[in-house]
């Protein structure tokens, strides 16, 4: 037999067949003779030119190769230096790693409640039943690998000519599909790698199945790529996994049973499933199914060929009618999913957190990328993909002890939140009238403050009729509930205020926006800011608003909360009192006001603590992002006042409904307008939760609740607050309250105006002013002296009437009134006209929710029916009488009378 040549000699030999014919040889001269052209005949001269011409011809093709070869070397090594630098970041997989991810037959993601406690796994209509070799035909053995890698026996993973030839496929565009990946290249692929076209992944691929290869046999490798393919539908119209499910949905016999035929046509469906399938997504057969038995025939030719059959065996299989085999349809056993809202808000988080890797590992901004739908849609798709088929394990923060204690306490509650609606509506399927109910609805969150891990929550009612997640997906108007955040932190952070600082509660117009108290009352004197924060009063949070808008930017504290908000929101007074336009959800609620709980310090919200592969790799990891958004001494200042809102503000109920003490707990309520939204939320030392209750107004509706949702809504916190303390009282912390600063500093003032006892010129002459004394906290700073102007908001006439009053004139300082005009809209408000989209009430408008979003919006306005334009912010425009606190009278439109009561608040 011929030796074989060494590439280096084969290369010269090429060298000199190309010399060899463009040489042309003329007589041969001595190196001393030089030839005269024009001493030659002109044969010669022609020969002579012509031979110049190819030999330099020759030289510039020998320099052309020369630099082509140098150049396909240049190009070769920095191939080999991509390959060498993606092995070297790439984690070498040790063989138990990749033995737990080809072998792991659950493809689709599996869910953990908190401490490893498995949900379930991702639903998804692929079913697969794993099986070992000896359990599949031998026929369907060799048919797949006839037809898919015919070279599997005999290359270690991979197929270079098969490689090169479909990267020059790929490059230039030229010639059909020509595949390139090896069975071993696909159990990659399908089991370890995502299915995205890029080169890095493909070289990743050939690196882990040269690895694949070296670890396991070419039996195991057969077994699981035979495990993890699919191969269409089955009779009940579910997508296959694995030849034993492929074997049972389309011939009802096991994969070991099959025979030649039934073995080639499986065998055909891996290269496009959808199209050689013979069932429909319903179960029932095609009418044409002849593109899979061609394929099957297909099959058993490479068979033939492949010398695995003999020609009778090939024709006899051909005349096979599988057609009559294929199962009739039937229907598949529905399945009883139970935690149906963790199941899907664990879905959804888990993708999301896919979603935004995928992108960042593209080197593309996030932001940019979801304002992309097309973009967006690609990545979510990829990650969607991920999830159904890797195997991963998302490892949550719910606690399902927790979780149930939360849905008994609030499905015995339920009944008590407020009434059922029912009414006619249009099906929107079939377009026909049909009755529907609407029932009061819930969200609930409960946070860790320290950690921001989500220990439970309760999504809604109902989750077969309802899955919308009310405690994760909708948002709604915060009322009152926001003050904490966005008025009263800031104002102590920034030392506007201290617990006892006082704030004026008088009819004020803000360029024709007048803020009411609830119940359109007014209290007509000046409040302390405990006092206003624990009776939701609106006019000072309004005022005290407006003095922050002066130079302070709330809105740097509540986006480091989590809460966003555009400009325009902020630049409107109504914020103040919950007027948002999208509104927040119960969540973003929860992690907020943490904050206080927290010192001062806000923690991001998880669900997801991590995603792992199924060889336990973290793909993910939850991050600990902290930031302090107030200064301890706030905090600690503002665990005084909320703590007012339990023992002796709006939330004061609580106080004998609740497993500990009440002062353990801080708090704030909250009520938008007209009781659409009700809420309270509230914190101990260790945990935070929020609830909400409301209707979503689903196909246009305007259902309200009543007066006594607040109280129903604080019953069901303290109900499912009690449960869970039975379940988990370490939790809570109580013996870890947060201790006084020493930047918070205390001393007494008086009550009437938070200062120092001093004198003021009082009707020209020089005033003592003392009196009854509080305690009063400060942030880092020392109590004021006492001014004739002591207090924020206000104008001279309200200061006048209240030193009237404190020296001892009968006059109506103090007196509770209460307005009766007509609602009017701020000349300075942009706001759609159209009707069927705003509702107005109270003097307040927004926009009604659809579906659950609950984007309602608004603040509190009234006609004070000022007569002055010159004067509106003061008492002169109104014919005002009275005498004392123990009589009626009458202000403007307001009608009040003497009785000074505790008021709940518009936006409560």
């Amino acid at each position: 037999m011929k030796e074989p040549q060494s590439w280096w000699q084969k290369l010269q030999n090429l060298f000199k067949r190309i010399g060899n014919f463009f040489t042309y040889e003329i007589k041969a001269v001595s190196d001393e003779q030089t030839i005269d052209p024009t001493e030659l005949s002109v044969w010669q001269r022609i020969r002579f030119y012509f031979n110049v011409t190819i030999s330099s011809l020759k030289t510039v093709l020998l320099i052309l190769l020369s630099f082509l070869i140098v150049l396909a070397g240049l190009g070769i090594g920095i191939g080999l230096g991509y390959f060498a630098s993606l092995a070297s970041q790439e984690e070498v997989p040790s063989y138990q790693a990749m033995k737990n991810q080809i072998e792991d037959s659950n493809e689709s993601a599996a869910f953990y409640f908190a401490k490893n406690d498995k949900l379930g796994n991702l639903t998804t209509d692929l079913i697969r039943t794993p099986v070992k070799s000896n359990q599949i035909s031998p026929y369907l053995k060799k048919a797949i690998v006839a037809t898919e890698d015919e070279y599997f026996y005999q290359h270690h993973g991979v197929v270079p000519k098969a490689i090169s030839r479909a990267l020059l496929s790929d490059l230039t565009g030229l010639g059909t599909q020509t595949g390139g990946s090896t069975l071993t290249q696909q159990l990659v692929k399908m089991k370890i790698l995502s299915s995205e076209t890029t080169f890095k992944r493909k070289a990743i691929e050939i690196l882990l199945a040269v690895r694949l290869d070296n670890y396991f046999t070419k039996s195991e490798i057969l077994t699981d790529y035979l495990n993890a393919a699919t191969f269409g539908r089955n009779n009940k119209g579910q997508n296959v996994g694995g030849v034993e499910q492929a074997a049972l949905g389309l011939f009802n016999k096991h994969a070991a049973d099959l025979n030649l035929a039934e073995s080639a046509f499986i065998a055909g469906l891996p290269q496009s499933p959808s199209v050689y399938t013979p069932y429909k997504q319903n179960g029932t057969l095609k009418k044409d199914i002849s593109a899979g038995l061609d394929r099957k025939n297909t099959v058993l030719f490479r068979m033939y060929r492949h010398n695995d059959i003999s020609k009778s065996e090939y024709d006899a299989a051909k005349k096979v009618d599988l057609k009559a085999e294929f199962q009739p349809k039937t229907e598949p056993q529905p399945e009883n999913r139970g935690y149906g809202y963790v199941y899907n808000l664990i879905t959804v988080e888990a993708r999301d957190i896919l979603i935004d890797q995928l992108i960042h590992e593209d080197g593309k901004n996030v932001t940019t990328v979801r304002k992309n739908k097309d973009q967006y849609n690609t990545y979510w798709n990829q990650a969607d993909q991920l999830l159904r088929q890797k195997g991963y394990r998302v490892h949550s923060t719910i606690d399902r002890k927790l979780y149930d204690e939360m849905q008994v306490a609030s499905k015995q509650a339920a009944p008590y939140l407020g009434t059922s609606k029912t009414s006619t509506i249009t099906d929107p399927v079939t377009q026909k009238p049909t009755q529907f109910t609407e029932y009061v609805q819930n969200g609930t969150v409960l946070l860790d403050n320290q950690s921001g891990a989500v220990l439970a929550f309760v999504g809604g009612r109902n989750f077969s009729k309802f899955q919308l997640n009310h405690a994760f997906d909708t948002k709604r108007s915060p009322g009152s509930s926001i003050k904490p955040m966005l008025v009263y932190g800031p104002a102590v952070q920034n030392k506007l205020i201290n617990t006892q600082s006082m704030i004026a509660d008088f009819p004020v117009s803000f360029h024709g926006y007048f803020p009411t108290d609830f119940g359109q009352q007014i209290q007509n004197r000046f409040i302390s800011a405990s006092e206003a924060l624990a009776e939701s009063y609106n006019i000072p949070a309004v005022n005290l608003y407006d003095a922050l808008q002066r130079g302070k930017n709330t809105k740097k504290y509540m986006s480091e909360m989590g809460i966003h908000l555009s400009d325009k929101e902020y630049s409107e007074l109504g914020i103040a009192l919950g007027g948002t336009k999208n509104g927040v959800s119960v969540l973003q609620q929860a992690s907020a006001f943490s904050t206080f709980a927290n010192q001062g310090t806000h923690v991001t919200p998880h669900v997801i603590s991590k995603i792992t592969d199924p060889s336990g790799k973290v793909i993910y990891q939850a991050p600990a992002t902290k930031r302090q958004v107030f200064s301890k001494s706030t905090a600690y200042i503002m665990q005084k006042m909320l703590n007012g809102v339990v023992t002796k503000g709006t939330a004061s109920t609580l106080s004998y409904q609740l497993p500990f003490s009440e002062s353990d707990l801080i708090g704030k309520t909250g009520t938008s307008n007209d009781y659409r939204d009700i809420w309270f939320i509230g914190s101990t030392p260790g945990v935070t939760m929020a609830s909400w209750i409301g209707y979503d107004n689903f196909y246009g509706h305007n259902y309200t609740l009543n007066k006594s949702s607040s109280d129903a809504n604080l019953t069901y916190w303290s109900n499912i607050i009690s449960a869970l303390y039975k379940t988990n009282p370490e939790m809570f912390k109580l013996n870890q309250k947060m201790k006084q600063p020493s930047t918070v500093k205390t001393d007494t003032v008086l009550e009437d105006t938070g200062t120092k006892s001093g004198a003021i010129t009082y009707n020209g002459a020089n005033a003592h002013v003392t009196g009854k004394k509080v305690k009063a906290y400060y942030n880092d700073e020392l109590p004021k002296d006492v001014s004739y102007q002591f207090g924020i908001g206000g104008t001279e006439k309200n200061y006048k009437l209240f030193w009237n009053h404190f020296f001892g004139a009968s006059n109506d300082y103090g007196i509770t009134s209460t307005y009766t005009g007509k609602t009017v809209r701020d000349p300075d408000d942009s706001v759609e006209d159209d009707a069927s989209k705003y509702y107005y009430s109270n003097g307040s408008y927004g926009t009604y929710g659809s579906f659950g979003s609950g984007t309602y919006s608004g603040y509190s306005q009234g006609n004070y029916n000022n007569t002055n334009d010159s004067e509106q912010n003061n008492y002169n425009n109104y014919n005002y009488s009275g005498s004392g606190l123990n009589s009626n009278s009458t202000y403007g439109t307001y009608s009040s009378n003497s009785n000074t009561a505790t008021s709940y608040n518009a936006y409560r």
